[in-house]
């Protein structure tokens, strides 16, 4: 009985349900979807940016008054230029609507959304859903207008957006004297008001092309098509203070000039490659950047620090998005984001001792460190040739790019290259000879002639010294005469591992964290030693051994820093900024006297490598270093690089590091000493007034 009763239940259930599903699709097909499950349909298509798909859902007067392309083609527009996303709609008191037997229901929602100016959230907006017929059933549609858009916009009306550029920041040295600087006065547009210029127009143009030093075409090529113009055709930017060109040019019928805002960078060719300079944005870096706040009318930092810090130095541009009214030429401002400038960077560079380094080099190929061995600041950053950055947001006459091709690769960043040491790197082995007992520096080595090698399994090749006439050899000897053979047998007894282990405690290998590219450096090919032969060599650092200049700065600040390397950087020790060790006690204290002590013998003694770079009252310590770049012992006409690392040893203010490429035949290091010398010369005498 029981499960007779169950089976009618089951049976009554089941009918319920089929009436139900009966009754729902009756409904649908004869009646069609509710009006707010149409307009959710339309707004899911909205959140998608279905343009088409949308513009189908809309009523048949719609459709008569706007072509699907001109609905396609303002949404586009609308929320391509105010970069919409992230869009969401909320239908408002949807419990409220009711539908019935209406043929018209207003649907209230609102709209919040991500755009160039921030968020969103726009309320007030009201769908206008119509029931009709379609294809022979009824319908809900949407009758729309531009207050679909935005509810405060009328047919005729536009959206516009507007940029306010935030100021960039400014770069200043350690004592404030301006790197990169904003101007409203310093530079002059220099253009022509052609229908007055082409009066005398081949004399014009010769002439001005001569009087700034460019090619004829570069007018020309400006004032094609714009001849009976009335209107500013700029030519070329220059500084003001080039008064003599600018005189000049102003003296020829139709040549007109504006100041405009723009960007110096007075620290001249000592700064080019450091600093940079800024650009107009390209479409496809605005492209490639969207949606990281640049606009058309940005500048973009092709490389040096302008790039490094764009992020700080950039700030955020202020956007304003409005409607524009038709009606009565008014604005209905949507969203307005103010903007805020970049942040201001001081540099721990010195702006007098970079340009002093850069004048000594005399425009040799080559790079130069200097920092301060207690604090790690960068005090300066050189490479040799380099340019103005000026040349960029002015002009770039024939006489500047003549001297540029000229010039050995003056746009060549030699800090992204590592270059062999050569001696200068005996400071490392030595260290780690010191402090693991393989090198004592009363013991002396009994070495013979100019060359040597370990046993004839190393072939033809030798290590050579260059004087064969010194024996015995200690440590403070082979300092002095920068002898090789002591420095490799030294590497040779300290053994492979041991000396991979102990010179990567100077940093050897790891990123140097300052922000600018800086090589890194390497003992060895994947830091791994091969064979004895190429551990001798690396012990006089030859072989694989690869450092920039910063690297060799910051090991030999060891040396008068407490046997610790301070941590580098190019900003400025502040409150920001702090002082802090990098690699502690890579020199034990046992032996920081002793090297400190041989460092000078280089200097002060008569037959010291450096002993021209003497300065009487000036206590120095430094070391040179010829690398040879030769492929193997046969080559002959192989290039050598010259090296001197110094510092001062009382008070310890500045290590130098300075590298000149092509020294061969020159005097090798010695073509670099004197360059040191004369900056040392005035550093320490500047400093310790």
């Amino acid at each position: 009985m029981l499960k007779k009763n169950l089976k009618v239940i089951l049976f009554v259930a089941l009918g319920i349900i089929l009436i139900v599903i009966v009754a729902f699709m009756y409904t649908f097909f004869t009646k069609g979807a509710s009006a707010t499950t149409t307009f959710n349909t339309y707004k899911n298509n909205w959140v998608k940016k279905d343009y088409k798909s949308m513009y189908d859902m809309l009523s048949v007067k719609t459709k008569g008054e706007v072509t699907q392309k001109q609905f396609v083609d303002k949404y586009t527009a609308i929320y391509k230029g105010i970069e919409a996303k992230n869009i969401s709609i909320k239908v408002e008191n949807e419990d409220q609507i009711k539908e019935g037997n209406k043929k018209n229901v207003i649907i209230p929602f609102s709209i919040v959304m991500d755009t160039v100016a921030g968020k969103v959230t726009t309320p007030g907006y009201q769908a206008n859903m119509v029931k009709e017929k379609v294809d022979n059933k009824n319908q809900w549609t949407i009758s729309w207008d531009e207050k679909m858009i935005f509810p405060s916009m009328n047919s005729g009306d536009t959206v516009k957006v507007t940029t306010d550029t935030a100021k960039r920041g400014e770069i200043t040295d350690r004592d404030g004297k301006s790197l990169a600087k904003n101007t409203d006065d310093e530079i002059v547009t220099l253009g022509i008001e052609p229908i007055r210029f082409v009066k005398s127009k081949d004399a014009n143009i010769a002439q001005m092309a001569k009087i700034l030093d460019i090619d004829a075409s570069v007018i020309e090529n400006k004032l094609k098509g714009n001849e009976d113009s009335n209107q500013f055709i700029p030519i070329i930017n220059i500084l003001r203070n080039e008064k003599a060109k600018i005189s000049g040019v102003m003296k020829i019928e139709g040549v007109l000039k504006i100041i405009p805002k723009g960007r110096i960078y007075p620290g001249g060719e000592a700064f080019g490659s450091l600093i940079g300079y800024i650009r107009p944005i390209t479409a496809q870096e605005l492209e490639k950047n969207s949606g990281k706040g640049y606009s058309s009318h940005s500048m973009i930092r092709p490389k040096g620090l302008e790039q490094v810090y764009e992020k700080r130095l950039k700030g955020e541009d202020g956007v304003t998005i409005y409607i524009s009214k038709v009606k009565d030429k008014s604005k209905v401002v949507i969203l307005k984001k103010e903007s805020k400038p970049g942040e201001n960077i001081k540099l721990s560079v010195d702006i007098e001792l970079q340009k002093k380094i850069y004048a000594q080099m005399k425009g040799e190929p080559g790079a130069s460190t200097a920092i301060n061995p207690k604090t790690g600041e960068v005090l300066a950053l050189v490479i040799s040739p380099s340019f103005a950055s000026n040349a960029y947001t002015t002009y770039k006459s024939n006489t500047q790019l003549k001297a540029w091709k000229a010039a050995s690769e003056p746009f060549k960043n030699r800090f992204s290259a590592a270059y062999s040491p050569g001696s200068t790197f005996k400071l490392i082995t030595a260290s780690i000879g010191l402090d693991n007992g393989k090198i004592k520096p009363s013991d002396a080595i009994n070495i013979q002639g100019d060359s040597w090698r370990l046993d004839k399994s190393w072939g033809p090749h030798m290590v050579k010294r260059v004087d064969g006439t010194v024996s015995p050899v200690d440590l403070k000897k082979a300092f002095v005469y920068s002898d090789n053979i002591y420095f490799a047998k030294s590497a040779i007894s300290i053994g492979k591992d041991a000396f991979i282990s102990e010179s990567n405690k100077f940093g050897i290998g790891e990123k140097l964290q300052i922000g600018y590219p800086i090589a890194n450096s390497q003992v060895a090919n994947n830091n791994k030693i091969k064979n004895d032969e190429l551990l001798a060599d690396t012990g006089y650092g030859q072989g694989e051994v690869l450092m920039s200049p910063l690297q060799i700065a910051l090991s030999y600040s060891a040396v008068v820093n407490n046997g610790n390397i301070m941590s580098p950087t190019l900003e400025a020790i502040s409150t920001k900024i702090v002082s802090k060790v990098w690699k502690a006690s890579v020199i034990s204290q046992d032996n920081i006297k002793i090297l400190k002590d041989d460092l000078t013998a280089v200097i002060e003694d008569v037959n010291g490598t450096a002993h021209n770079v003497k300065i009487d009252g000036i206590a120095l310590a430094g070391k040179t270093g010829t690398a040879e770049l030769k492929k193997d012992d046969s080559d002959t006409t192989a290039e050598e690089n010259g090296w001197f690392v110094c510092m001062n040893t009382e008070n310890p203010k500045i290590v130098i590091s300075m590298l000149i490429e092509n020294v061969k035949n020159k005097g090798e290091s010695h073509y670099v000493t004197p360059m040191v010398k004369g900056v040392m010369d005035y550093y320490l005498k500047r400093v310790t007034k």
